[in-house]
């Protein structure tokens, strides 16, 4: 059987909210390229139908400059989106490819597959595909490798945002937060990292696979590593040397950073160590609050990482302001002390899962499906306006009857029996409500700023949505007689 040629698709979303569970997909553009990362055919740039039971975040729109109107008039329903990017985008042997991706981009995506029946998961392994984040490449290109690339920095503060290092390097960037503008950005930086850093960006390339990973990073052979990761300093370009600690849910692993002395932390017991690992934002911002330097590393959110060789060359230990009498001294504390990475295990493993969302569009992570329930699923997918309006497969999972409805509501509606249009509505209603008072707080403080004309018509169409998609038991929600 042939081997279909591995290829990129950088890709980059706008949205209606920062929720991957909770808002929608306004705008979808991406471009595959070849290996090389010169591109392969036309790109792809689309808008997603905001449906009616969403009210988008002002402050987002007024970003983007998408309008839901917009969206009805010109864009794709979820069902049909969801179609495209599995036929068309996620083909075999794509490297799925974005800026943060991993943790905001991905994540919508799973959700619109699981609201739209389809699996969450697949279009990210099966076939020859994976998926690789920019981000973390350019955080350890400029911690290691700077050479040859201009990195800009704010007030001081170094800073990784995509607009302002495609600035700095001439990259062509015509309209930042654009999905489509910010695709091309993105393939300029990668384009740029590849030919003044080549070894590292094939390095990193290689190393989105989970099974590398291990190889580098394990309890079986603990040893220390290059970390890059956005929980890191930046004053230290986000780059440490990390320790495998003990093992994480999931089959995950915890690691210590060992830019810092573990004594301080080893032999404090499971209620201090609690209230340093439990802490609220509100806590940790205290003057006199020490974090615990650990941190989860998920192996399939290809985390940026490396042997410690890759600080022998081009003076990397003091890029990073450390040392190798220091990881050894750290290293030796830590294996001297079982104890404290027991104790961190502990309290890890019974750490209380987030919180359980009501709403079973957003119950994805809540559990898996079996292989009845899938076949069942790819039978919805499947299914055209006029079987969907007389099917009723009896899924083992409660979740899936009330996203079928929801499904068939939003993308379908002409299926809806009288009774299934009835819960349907009270559904909608309850989660307008839910999102009106934060939607008219952003409107209130939007509407005492001075706004562009362009942000003036935004926030127009806003009122207006409102107005359209309203309960018709909410009166003069726009501030109208």
């Amino acid at each position: 059987m042939a081997v279909m040629a591995e290829t990129f698709f950088f890709y980059d979303l706008e949205t209606s909210g920062l929720s991957g569970r909770d808002d929608r997909v306004m705008q979808f553009a991406g471009q595959r390229t070849d290996m090389d990362l010169d591109p392969i055919g036309d790109p792809v740039n689309v808008l997603v139908a905001l449906n009616d039971d969403t009210l988008p975040s002002p402050d987002a729109l007024m970003v983007t400059g998408i309008t839901p109107q917009q969206t009805v008039a010109d864009g794709y329903t979820e069902a049909q989106f969801a179609e495209l990017l599995l036929k068309e985008v996620f083909t075999e042997g794509t490297i799925v490819t974005g800026y943060n991706n991993v943790r905001f981009d991905d994540e919508f995506v799973r959700h619109l597959l699981w609201r739209n029946f389809h699996d969450p998961y697949e279009w990210s392994w099966r076939d020859g595909r994976s998926r690789w984040d920019m981000l973390d490449v350019v955080r350890m290109t400029r911690a290691l490798r700077p050479e040859g690339i201009k990195w800009p920095v704010i007030d001081g503060v170094p800073t990784n945002r995509l607009e302002l290092l495609s600035k700095e390097n001439d990259i062509s960037h015509e309209n930042a937060h654009d999905a489509m503008s910010d695709v091309v950005a993105l393939i300029g930086i990668a384009k740029l990292i590849k030919s003044k850093q080549p070894q590292l960006f094939d390095y990193l390339l290689k190393m989105r696979d989970k099974k590398e990973i291990k190889k580098l990073v394990n309890l079986d052979q603990k040893q220390p590593f290059v970390y890059s990761s956005g929980r890191y300093d930046s004053e230290f370009q986000k780059t440490t040397v990390a320790f495998p600690l003990t093992s994480g849910k999931n089959g995950n692993v915890i690691v210590y950073d060992l830019r810092y002395d573990p004594a301080q932390f080893i032999n404090l017991d499971g209620k201090e160590l609690a209230k340093k690992i439990f802490a609220t934002w509100e806590e940790r911002k205290a003057d006199d609050f020490v974090k615990l330097p650990v941190k989860e590393l998920q192996y399939n959110r290809v985390p940026a990482v490396a042997p410690l060789g890759v600080l022998e060359q081009n003076d990397g230990w003091s890029k990073i302001s450390m040392s190798q009498d220091i990881v050894e001294s750290h290293k030796k504390t830590l294996l001297s002390a079982p104890h404290f990475a027991e104790n961190i295990r502990t309290l890890l493993e019974n750490k209380p899962d987030y919180k359980k969302s009501p709403n079973v569009e957003s119950q994805l992570y809540d559990g898996f499906l079996d292989d009845a329930d899938k076949l069942r699923v790819q039978a919805v997918a499947s299914a055209d306006d006029k079987k969907l309006a007389d099917f009723h497969p009896e899924f083992r999972d409660e979740r899936l009857d009330p996203l079928l409805l929801h499904y068939k509501a939003r993308s379908f509606p002409k299926c809806l029996t009288a009774d299934e249009m009835i819960e349907w509505e009270k559904w909608r209603v309850a989660r307008i409500k839910s999102q009106l008072p934060s939607y008219m707080k952003s409107i209130e403080r939007l509407s005492k700023q001075e706004l562009t004309e362009n942000k003036q018509y935004v926030m127009q169409e806003l009122q207006l949505w409102l107005e359209n998609i309203a309960p018709t038991d909410i009166s003069n929600l726009s501030g109208q007689d």
